[in-house]
C-alpha cells in the first residue's frame, strides 16, 4: 500500500485507518451479500441494520437522552443554516446568534433570508475573531426561539470551552468541527448538528440531534423534505440517504467505542493540542498564535510565521515530508493544523519535530 499521508486537512479530513480498512475488506461484498453497501436498497434489512447501529452508537457514545431524535440529513451544515429557522421560527418571531467567525456569520445571514435573526454578541475585531464572547457580553432576547452558536471555528481557531447559559431558550450548536471530540451534556441543547467530514466520517451526511418537542412543534407549512418531523418519522429514510457515508460513519463510531469512547478521545485531543501549542510558544515569536488562551481551539491550531514567504516555504517543505493540509484558510492565510479525532498523537509529534527543525534552519 502507498504510504499514507499525515493528514492535517480541515475537511474533508482524516478518517481512522481501521474504519477505512474495514470498508476496504468488505467493499465488494457487504455482509456476505455479494454486493457493495452502495448497491443495497436503503430499505433492505442489511443496510437498515448498519443505519440503526450508527444511531445506537451515537446514542451510546454521546449519552443522548430518549427525548431526542437522531437524524441523518444532507446538504451539510449550510443546509441547516436555513432549515433551523425554516422549521423553528414562525412569523413575528426571531432567533439570537453568537457570531464568532465565518461560519456563524453565514448562519445568521442565511437565517435572515428565510426568517428573522439578530446578533446577540460578536467577537469580531477589524475582521478578525480572536476570542469567544463571555456570558456577560451576551445580549439575549428572552422571547428568542433559540440561541445559536458555532462551537468551534475552523478558520480562526477558536472554540467554546464552556457553553452559554440561554435560560429557557433552546441552545443550538453547529458542532461540525468538534463533535465527539470531548464529552458534552446533550440535554443542555435543543439541537446539535454537524457535517460528518471532520470528526464523524466522509462528506455527504449531516448529523442532527434534536429535542422531540422542537420536532413536534416545528412548522408543517414548508415542503415535507425540509421538515425535521418528516425525517424523524421516517427514521431518516424519507428519501434515499447517503448510504455509504452513513455506513462509514458507523465504522468510525465503532473505532471510537473500541478506543475507549469520548473520554478517551478528549484526553488524547488535549494532549495533541498541548504538544502543538507548546511548540508554538517555545520559539520566541517565530511561530505566533494570537488567539486568547481561554478561547484556543483543540481541533484547529492556527499560527503565523514572520512573513508570507516563510509560510509558503513551511507548507512546501511540510508537503515534501508528506504532511498535507497545513496551509491556512484562503481568507486569513498563515498555517492551520487541523488535529481532529483521527489525527494521532504520533502525527502531531511528527509535525512538532518538523516545526522545531524548520525554526532552527
Amino acid at each position: 500500500m502507498t504510504k499514507r499521508a499525515t493528514n492535517f486537512n480541515a475537511g474533508p479530513s482524516a478518517i481512522p485507518l481501521p474504519a477505512l480498512e474495514y470498508a476496504q475488506k468488505e467493499f465488494l461484498d457487504f455482509e456476505g451479500s455479494g454486493m457493495s453497501v452502495m448497491e443495497h436498497s436503503h430499505r433492505g434489512k442489511l443496510y437498515e441494520a448498519a443505519h440503526n447501529e450508527a444511531i445506537a452508537l451515537l446514542r451510546e457514545l454521546m449519552s443522548i437522552p430518549e427525548n431526542y431524535d437522531v437524524l441523518f440529513m444532507q446538504g451539510g451544515a449550510r443546509a441547516q443554516f436555513a432549515l433551523l429557522p425554516m422549521n423553528l421560527i414562525s412569523e413575528g418571531q426571531s432567533a439570537d446568534y453568537v457570531v464568532t467567525g465565518s461560519w456563524s456569520e453565514q448562519a445568521i445571514k442565511e437565517a435572515n433570508r428565510v426568517a428573522k435573526a439578530r446578533a446577540a454578541a460578536s467577537s469580531e475585531d477589524n475582521g478578525v475573531y480572536r476570542r469567544i464572547p463571555k456570558q456577560s457580553e451576551l445580549d439575549l432576547d428572552a422571547s428568542a426561539r433559540y440561541l445559536h452558536i458555532t462551537s468551534n471555528n475552523t478558520i480562526f481557531g477558536t472554540q467554546f470551552q464552556s457553553f452559554p447559559d440561554a435560560g429557557t431558550t433552546p441552545l443550538i450548536a453547529d458542532m461540525s468541527s468538534d463533535i465527539l471530540s470531548r464529552p458534552i451534556d446533550v440535554s443542555k441543547f435543543g439541537v446539535i448538528y454537524a457535517g460528518a467530514q471532520k470528526n464523524l466520517g466522509p462528506s455527504g451526511v449531516t448529523l442532527v440531534i434534536i429535542r422531540k418537542d422542537l420536532v413536534e412543534n416545528g412548522r408543517t407549512d414548508i415542503a415535507q423534505i425540509f421538515q425535521y418531523g418528516a425525517h424523524a418519522k421516517a427514521n431518516s429514510l424519507l428519501n434515499t440517504p447517503p448510504t455509504f457515508a452513513i455506513y462509514m460513519l458507523r465504522n468510525v463510531l465503532r473505532w471510537i467505542k473500541e478506543l475507549g469512547g469520548v473520554k478517551a478521545l478528549d484526553k488524547r485531543n488535549r494532549e495533541k493540542a498541548k504538544l502543538l501549542y507548546d511548540t508554538i510558544e517555545k520559539h520566541d515569536g517565530f511561530y505566533r498564535n494570537t488567539i486568547e488562551a481561554d478561547s484556543r481551539s483543540l481541533m484547529n491550531v492556527v499560527f503565523n510565521l514572520p512573513n508570507e514567504e516563510l509560510e509558503k516555504k513551511f507548507v512546501a517543505e511540510a508537503t515534501e515530508a508528506n504532511m498535507i493540509g497545513l496551509k491556512g484558510h484562503r481568507s486569513v492565510g498563515g498555517i492551520r493544523a487541523s488535529i481532529y479525532n483521527a489525527v494521532s498523537i504520533e502525527n502531531v509529534q511528527t509535525l512538532c519535530a518538523f516545526m522545531n527543525a524548520f525554526a532552527k534552519r
